[in-house]
Order: C-alpha cells, then structure tokens, then sequence
C-alpha cells in the first residue's frame, strides 16, 4: 500500500525488516521574536527623548535627539533599543564631525548588540584645550564627553544600563563614615549644652570647645590641655 508522504523530507534512514525505526524528535518551532539588525526597516514612527547641552564653549546650546523602536510590540519579549541619533544647534562650528558622529553612532545603533560601550569611549574623549563643569558640578573633559552622558542617561531611562550600586567593601565605608558623622553630631549637641564660655575654641585633644585663653595660654576646660605645658 503505498503512502503519500505530506511533509518536507528533512533526512532519511535505510531500516532493516527486523528493525524497529527509532521515533523522530519534533522539529523546533521557529522563533517569533525579533531582532534588532541591520535589515530591520525604519517604522514610520518612533518613540524619541531630547536632551539639552549647553556648555560655557559655546553661546547657543545643543539638542541630542534619540529615537527608540519598539521590538515585540505587546509581547513577554518587548524591548525598546535606541535606533538613531540627530544634534541640532544654532552653532555651525562643529556642524561637520557632529554630522559624522551621529551617522556613525546611528549606524552602532541599528547594528544592534551591545551598545553600551559608547558611553565609556565617548567619555573618555578629552579636549586639549580643557574640559568644563555642567550645571550641578559635574566635569565634563569635553563636548563629545557630554554627549556620551546624554546617551548614557537616555540608556538608563530605557533600561539597558543599570546602576551596579556599591560593593561590600564600599557599604561598609559609607556605614562607618555616617557613624562618624552621626558620633560628631551628637558631641556637637552636647558641646553646645556643656557649661562653657561662649565663643571657646575647639580642643585637638578631646575634641570639645572649651579652649579659652587663661594667664597668656590657651587652655581647654574640658581635658586641661594646655599650649604653656
């Protein structure tokens, strides 16, 4: 009786009359996820953040424009990653490499993987003629430096950059010196409530103000500390 054979014949096996054929594995379903690549077309619309620059090098300021796609739209799988990158300013001095930066920068972000590590190279770049502080005093050792830090704050805000916070060793730093601060906080309080002379000075010995100035010397009322011995 022959058999119509209604799948695609993927591979083949001669079986001998006193074999029995071993049961196939199931062919694995194809993934529906989507991949950020290079062959991923532009949607006509994206999702998209504007960060301001404005620098002390400069009299107008400069907008960092980054739009994200949306991948897996609605799904366990949805995942938003940064797609382009446009600069705009009145300025026209850096019109040239800040073209070719974006370009380049957009070209990294199509390519997908790993984008984060533009964040570190950019800032990294330092100008020879010397760097700047932003607004809140952070430094800035030049413009393309300030631009990685919008990139990066834009990363964060989507999620593909994440704040590894303190290690062990660092927790423990951060403890004692609030214990301290906190220890230093109470002496001062009670300092302020101990019986001595307003405008006393600060003992280096026993860490009090009680230091006033008696027969030519200054001495602590506190300790006894005392500059004549």
């Amino acid at each position: 009786m022959a058999t119509k054979i209604e799948n695609k014949i993927v591979k083949y096996n001669v079986v001998r009359d006193d074999e029995t054929p071993a049961p196939e594995a199931p062919l694995a379903q194809e993934s529906n996820v989507v991949q950020l690549t290079e062959k991923l077309e532009r949607p006509e619309m994206l999702l998209g953040s504007t960060y301001k620059i404005k620098t002390p090098l400069s009299e107008h300021a400069l907008y960092v424009t980054i739009n994200d796609v949306i991948l897996n739209a609605g799904t366990e799988h949805e995942l938003r990653r940064p797609f382009e990158i446009f600069i705009n300013s009145k300025n026209m001095d850096h019109f040239q490499w800040i073209v070719a930066l974006t370009r380049i920068i957009s070209a990294v972000f199509r390519k997908g993987g790993d984008v984060t590590f533009l964040v570190e190279e950019m800032r990294s770049v330092f100008d020879p003629r010397g760097g700047y502080f932003k607004k809140g005093g952070k430094y800035m050792p030049s413009l393309v430096a300030e631009i990685g830090d919008a990139i990066e704050c834009h990363l964060r805000m989507i999620g593909l950059l994440k704040d590894d916070g303190l290690d062990e060793h660092q927790q423990k730093l951060v403890a004692e010196k609030r214990a301290q601060y906190a220890s230093l906080s109470e002496r001062a309080k009670s300092d302020e409530c101990a019986d001595f002379p307003e405008g006393a000075q600060l003992c280096v010995k026993c860490s009090t103000k009680a230091v006033i100035q008696m027969d030519g010397c200054m001495t602590c009322l506190n300790c006894g500390e005392s500059k004549c011995g």
